[in-house]
């Protein structure tokens, strides 16, 4: 009977032995054959006596798990090997999914075990003080792959949601505009003295690290083996450190005082989910949900969720189970309103408001999804039936309105009456 073979996925850390966790060890001491991207090799050169080394050059990456795969399948033990983290940014990934498109199963197919290491963002934040200490994402600036349009909307939304911001990959010699693209994107959500931290060669022997400020990123060397830390508008550097506050300024005077009144050190902030859905309540009564949403930053479909789940709810809503049948309702409702959502943001809402007189001729949407459609002399409106994934009939002492949401929670149109 054949051997079975394995696949070791083992990540090495940011580049020094001594950052390299005991199981990343012992897993290339166990295996036959190492294979991996050249310079990554170069870094465990000590750890390679004995053993067949498959060495490959950048964008080989499923030429790598090919032979990891085809080694394998022929009875040997194989570590197939990232820096940092093999999971994060690493050929764990491209390795399962060539596994999974050749019908792969871990009861019948080789074995894999995937062996975790220091990823940069970990290992860059340890030299730097401590930036991460509270909610952070990591976007890769590398367009090889993934479009930019896809980078840009994830830039966007980390930026727009204050997440201290890891950036990998950030340039290269043929990729130079990405980066100052992504400090521009930055720049409309975050103040221009934003502590930043550029780490280069992290735990390598051309380490270098610098604190300097989003605004001055582009007078800075940054390469591919650069790693940039974003701050959030928490952040603080000082004293040749970053630091990300964890928020216990909020709930104590003093961190060697007790608690401020109104907290509780075992229970959420006052200002945690129960007030914030208090807040959101009560401004939702006096101002509208609109603009409940634009103070919120939150999608208009959320605020409206909230208002159904609250029985304290100043609004009476109700979730429409069909929102065609309430849309042609609506649509014959006396001395109605249509506002039509032009911008599909909360914070930049615009809108385009139709008076729907007895001029207006009135289509519902076609079942065959064919857009509803609203028409008079020498002008029509159609309305893209298809984007519309839930509807809401909101009522208060003044009016009556018809919600029609998107399925990012943004109103698309509302139509509402007087009562």
């Amino acid at each position: 009977m054949s051997r079975r073979g394995k696949i070791l996925l083992v990540g090495l850390g940011p580049g020094d032995l001594e950052q390299m966790t005991g199981r990343a060890q012992a897993a290339i001491a166990a295996a036959e054959v190492v294979i991996g991207y050249r310079t990554y090799l170069r870094s465990i050169a000590p750890l390679l006596t004995g053993k067949t080394v498959v060495a490959r050059d950048m964008a080989e990456e499923m030429a790598r798990c090919r032979e990891a795969v085809a080694r394998a399948e022929a009875g040997q033990v194989v570590a197939l090997v990232s820096s940092g983290d093999v999971g994060i940014f690493g050929m764990a990934g491209p390795l399962y999914e060539h596994l999974l498109e050749r019908a792969w199963t871990p009861e019948t197919g080789i074995e894999v075990e995937v062996v975790p290491g220091v990823t940069a963002a970990s290992a860059c934040a340890s030299l730097v003080g401590a930036p991460l200490t509270h909610d952070f994402c990591a976007i890769s600036l590398s367009d090889l792959l993934t479009p930019w349009s896809v980078i840009a909307a994830r830039l966007e939304a980390a930026a727009r949601a204050d997440f201290v911001t890891v950036l990998y990959n950030p340039q290269s010699r043929r990729r130079t505009d990405q980066m100052r693209e992504a400090q521009a994107i930055l720049l409309r959500h975050r103040p221009s003295d934003t502590p930043l931290a550029i780490v280069h060669a992290a735990y390598r022997p051309r380490q270098s690290v610098e604190l300097t400020t989003l605004e001055r990123l582009l007078e800075h060397d940054v390469g591919m083996i650069s790693t940039l830390i974003v701050g959030n508008s928490s952040s603080i550097a000082q004293a040749g450190v970053m630091v990300t506050p964890r928020g216990y300024r909020r709930k104590y005077d003093d961190l060697d005082a007790g608690v401020k009144p109104g907290e509780s050190p075992r229970h959420s902030l006052s200002s945690g989910f129960a007030g914030w859905r208090h807040a959101l309540i009560e401004h939702a009564g006096r101002h509208g949900i609109a603009a409940t949403a634009r103070m919120l930053g939150a999608p208009p479909t959320r605020i409206l969720e909230a208002l159904i789940e609250s029985p304290a709810s100043p609004l009476g809503v109700v979730r429409a189970p069909n929102p065609t049948t309430l849309f042609e309702q609506a649509l014959h409702w006396p001395n109605a309103l249509v506002h039509l959502n032009l911008t599909q943001s909360p914070a930049t809402a615009l809108e385009a408001i139709l008076e729907l007189s007895d001029a207006v001729q009135r289509q519902g949407p076609g079942a065959d999804g064919a857009p509803a459609t609203l028409s008079g002399p020498g002008w029509r409106l159609e309305l893209p039936w298809t984007a519309v994934v839930s509807a809401y009939q909101v009522s208060d002492h003044h009016q009556i309105a018809a919600w029609f949401q998107s399925a990012s929670g943004e109103t698309l149109l509302r139509i509402e009456r007087p009562r």
